[in-house]
Parts: C-alpha cells; sequence; structure tokens
C-alpha cells in the first residue's frame, strides 16, 4: 500500500444505512485526501445510474453518499480503476 490513495492503515469503508421502508443509502467513507471525490462521486452516479451527494464529515473528511444498495458495485469499481486496493475495502452488513 506504497501508493497514492492508499495510506498505511487506511480503511475504505462502505457502509449502507436504512431510510425509510425498503429505501436505503450507501456510505463510502476514509478515502484518501488526495483522490478527486467530486469525480469519483460523479462517475459512480454515471455507472450505477443512482443518485450520489458529497458530505463533510465531522472530521472535516469527505463522505460519499449513493442512494440504493450499491456495496458490490463501490468496490467493484474501486478495485477495477485501481482506486484502492481489494483488501483496503470494507464492507459492512454483509
Amino acid at each position: 500500500a506504497d501508493e497514492p490513495g492508499a495510506s498505511q492503515g487506511d480503511k475504505v469503508h462502505v457502509r449502507v444505512q436504512q431510510r425509510n421502508g425498503r429505501k436505503c443509502i450507501t456510505t463510502i467513507a476514509g478515502l484518501a485526501d488526495d483522490l478527486d471525490i467530486k469525480r469519483i462521486c460523479k462517475a459512480f452516479k454515471k455507472n450505477f445510474s443512482c443518485n450520489g451527494a458529497v458530505q463533510k464529515d465531522e472530521d472535516d473528511s469527505e463522505v460519499i453518499q449513493l442512494s440504493g444498495d450499491q456495496r458490490t458495485n463501490v468496490k467493484d469499481f474501486l478495485v477495477d480503476q485501481e482506486i484502492c486496493h481489494s483488501d483496503a475495502i470494507v464492507l459492512h452488513g454483509f
């Protein structure tokens, strides 16, 4: 993990939060600061055809929110585009 986008001990957390009914949102936290979060969010929205937003966390880190359960899509995309390694991605709630 000596490449940009994967600092030591930095895991990318992919979580799903329940909304009302059968709706849910996927949040991606822990992406490296030197990445263009807005562009990654745009690519997610185009590829998965879902809505998304970039939110500021409590400690000023940027979190991507996507509508729907996109956990597997997100993992495949991040590994495929070589944004981060598959062992640095933590999928929650499986």
